[in-house]
């Protein structure tokens, strides 16, 4: 029987083993994410790897700003503990991450907002898709992930920890290593429920 392709076998891994990933696996995962397609061939995705004890100075800054967040919101104590906790052990207990971000340095620039915020999603719909390719790729090379999309909601955090460029825009963590568990299957819906005919 062949195997099922990893558009199938993929889940979401949050937890793992100790076991290193080998450098030239995380390069091999980056340029799976780098074939990507993208508007007018620009490309703007860009990557931090991050590892070692660079994963501990990133988590507690992200927390941080999540605990400085929900505490403005008005959660309960316990409740913002167990969140930034649970977030720490995400990041800490990977053996190592890849950050996406996104560079709009070589995108187009228009007179009009209008164009200018399509641009901006079309840039965002590229980093998307060469995540995607970061998370197939590790299926297929028995790595589990787990895309996390914290950064978003700490950009400027994010860029100050890791010592970012000006212009790298995180979009998400994506946390690596060799599963401990086999994730959750999770119920999806069905084509006839997402599909219309968009007949004239």
């Amino acid at each position: 029987m062949e195997t099922p392709s990893p558009i199938f076998r993929r889940r979401m891994i949050r937890r793992y083993t100790s076991q290193e990933i080998a450098p030239a696996i995380i390069d091999d995962l980056i340029e799976a994410a780098i074939r990507a397609p993208s508007p007018h061939n620009r490309q703007p995705w860009r990557f931090a790897i991050v590892s070692g004890a660079t994963r501990y100075s990133l988590a507690g800054a992200m927390g941080n700003q999540l605990r400085s967040d929900l505490t403005r919101d008005g959660v309960p104590p316990d409740a913002i503990e167990r969140d930034t906790g649970r977030s720490h052990q995400r990041i800490t207990s990977a053996p190592a991450a890849i950050l996406a971000c996104m560079s709009m340095r070589d995108m187009d620039m228009y007179p009009d907002e209008r164009r200018n915020t399509a641009e901006r999603w079309m840039a965002g719909q590229a980093v998307a898709a060469a995540i995607e390719n970061i998370l197939l790729r590790a299926t297929e090379l028995g790595i589990g992930a787990c895309w996390m999309c914290a950064p978003l909601f700490c950009q400027a955090v994010v860029r100050e920890t890791l010592s970012l460029p000006d212009d790298w825009e995180p979009q998400a963590l994506i946390t690596l290593g060799y599963a401990a568990d086999a994730g959750k299957k999770r119920e999806r819906m069905r084509v006839d429920e997402v599909r219309i005919a968009a007949d004239v």
